[in-house]
């Protein structure tokens, strides 16, 4: 097998891989394959190697390479620059391109030298010089990366991207000053910054020339004398390095030209507690956080560092909690601050003290989600419905997109037996259905309408709405329940009925609503042998703490032919519906009891 037929072999597999490395290098960035075939073919001033033959059929087949490359038939591809390669071996658009092949062929030797031709066939080409550059880089062999990248910063005097590489190597080979004189270079170019300044800063210190450091920063602030920024930043550098008295003197001279800059305000705090005067540092703190002029972020941030050291240290909460106090009790920007503080407390476990502070967030900024729910949730831990509905009714005209709040005040007139109210509520919430609606919160919006429409009489709307909650989740169990029981106690569709209770009772086969659905279905349908095995499997899982249940068990042993335990049951069901409902249950009807009676005074079944 030939190097090239063995090559061929894996390029489909591992040409997506190749793309990476060369890329990021800048292929793209100089137009891609469009540049590649300006470089493929000899303008008209330069002298041509090739024949008018030879160029024809180069031209065709690196074309034709660019073509198949792009089509994704990279062996192909790889064929036709062969093919270039063997008419002119000096074709730097060809050797580029090959050099691709060979780099993830593990075939690195010859990807290199492929590279390092190219670059010898163009030099002038910025980015065969880089990604040659970065391949040395890669590898690790610095000093070779090194090497191009400086003989490019002179080829390309206009380009910062080799000056910016040449730092980062030089910092790796801890040539700190070569990195300062390329720090120089950027800087004859780009002009001052605080990033090459703070560089040069930080490469000073790290040999020794603490002078120089200073005087570096010193100049920045030189640089930019109305920019209070740098004179704090001089400020901090001397800070940090035990130069207190300048830091001082540094920090009062901004402060006297901008004496609400926050920066150096900052800065003073962190002076203040350096030197270990606490009155003085809280003090300042205090100025800041309390005053209009800061910014919100920045108080923010402050109190971010507060709370991580209160954390770390002594962990009281009493001084933070203070803080957040005081800083609220003044005019706010915006909810921000509430918010944090209102974390703060919710994580201290005072969630009695986080209520009015989440409230003030809600004030502040309406639209708030996170703020409402949170009080939602106490709400509904307390079972407060009316306070459920007083946190709920404005998130639908502040967000209306909102699903959980049309949920839950939509309960909560459920729960206080209001169902035109809930129906309503509810009803406005499928409007706001859309394609990115949870399925299942949706589901459970139509099964809760279906209920309210049953609540209601309107059977025909309860069970369209039934169909929808199972259209956006099939298996909502509840929804299958509901349908099932309520088409069965009208004897429709009972073979639908079955089907449907037998899903819920198959999710669910400890749940003693379900199996009394099914075993009333299967009562219904006349199959009593069956219906008595499943409504004794209710009973024994939680049906003989409701009066229907036992109802129903006393009505399916009857038609068994166990009369004497049907009227047992019927006599149960009697007293228990005499005890007040338990939670979640509704009162039995005066006709129902009525016929229970009946049942019980004649010792007879009768149908509903």
């Amino acid at each position: 097998m030939s190097n090239k037929q063995a090559t061929k072999r894996y390029l489909p597999l591992l040409w997506l891989c190749l793309m990476g490395l060369f890329v990021s290098c800048g292929t793209v960035r100089n137009g891609g394959t469009a540049s590649l075939r300006k470089k493929a073919s000899i303008t008209a001033e330069e002298k041509d190697p090739l024949t008018p033959e030879q160029r024809r059929k180069y031209d065709y087949y690196f074309l034709e390479g660019v073509r198949l490359k792009e089509k994704g038939e990279y062996d192909a591809a790889f064929e036709m620059y062969s093919h270039c390669l063997d008419i002119y071996p000096k074709g730097a658009a060809t050797l580029y391109e090959i050099a691709k092949f060979y780099m993830f062929l593990n075939q690195p030797d010859k990807g290199e030298e492929a590279l390092k031709e190219a670059v010898k066939s163009d030099p002038q080409n910025f980015w065969y010089n880089q990604t040659l550059a970065a391949y040395y880089q890669n590898k690790g062999e610095f000093p070779k990366a090194i090497y191009v990248y400086e003989d490019m910063s002179n080829q390309f005097p206009t380009r910062l991207e080799p000056l910016m590489a040449l730092v980062d190597l030089y910092t790796r080979t801890k040539d700190y000053r070569q990195v300062v004189n390329t720090l120089n270079r950027l800087e004859a170019m780009d002009g001052k910054s605080e990033q090459i300044s703070m560089e040069k800063f930080r490469m000073y210190l790290t040999m020794g020339n603490d002078e120089q450091a200073f005087t570096e920063i010193e100049n920045l602030a030189k640089e930019y004398p109305y920019d209070m920024r740098y004179l704090t930043i001089l400020g901090d550098v001397y800070l940090n390095n035990g130069k207190e008295k300048e830091a001082y003197d540094t920090y009062q001279k901004v402060l006297k030209e901008e004496p609400d800059y926050a920066p150096a305000m900052l800065s003073m705090a962190s002076y203040y507690e350096k030197k270990g005067e606490e009155s003085l540092y809280r003090a300042q703190l205090d100025s800041i956080l309390l005053n209009d002029e800061v910014a919100s972020d920045t108080k923010m941030n402050i109190m971010r560092q507060l709370i991580l050291r209160s954390e770390q240290g002594d962990r009281d909460s009493t001084k933070i909690v203070g803080l957040f106090t005081s800083m609220l009790e003044r005019k706010q920007e915006n909810a921000d601050i509430a918010m944090l503080a209102a974390q703060y407390l919710l994580t201290k476990k005072m969630d009695k003290e986080s209520v009015p502070v989440l409230r003030q967030v809600l004030e502040l900024d309406p639209e708030n989600i996170p703020a409402r729910l949170q009080l939602l949730n106490f709400a509904i831990r307390e079972q407060d419905m009316d306070k459920v509905i007083e946190i709920c009714a404005p998130a639908l005209e502040y967000t209306p997109e909102t699903l959980e709040f049309y949920y839950y005040i939509g309960l909560a007139y459920h729960q206080k037996n209001e169902p035109d109210e809930a129906l309503e509520v509810f009803k406005k919430g499928v409007n706001q259905v859309n394609e990115k609606s949870d399925k299942n919160m949706v589901s459970d919006f139509y099964a809760i309408m279906g209920d309210l429409y049953h609540i209601k009489k309107m059977n025909v709307e309860a069970y369209a709405a039934y169909d929808s909650a199972l259209v956006y989740k099939e298996d909502n169990i509840g929804a299958l329940n509901n349908y099932a029981y309520y088409l069965s106690v009208e004897r429709k569709h009972l073979d639908k009925a079955e089907e449907m209770s037998y899903r819920t009772v198959k999710a669910e086969p400890t749940n003693g609503t379900y199996l009394d659905t099914y075993a009333w279905i299967l009562f219904e349908k006349g199959k009593y042998a069956e219906a008595k095995i499943y409504i004794d499997q209710a009973m024994q899982n939680g049906g003989d703490q409701s009066s229907v249940v036992i109802e129903h068990c006393g009505d399916i042993y009857y038609m068994s032919g166990d009369k004497e335990k049907a009227l047992e049951y019927w006599k149960q069901a009697e007293e228990l519906s005499t005890q007040p409902p338990q939670e979640g249950d509704t009162p039995r009807e005066e006709k129902e009891l009525k016929l229970l009676k009946k049942k019980i005074a004649q010792k007879k079944y009768f149908a509903e």
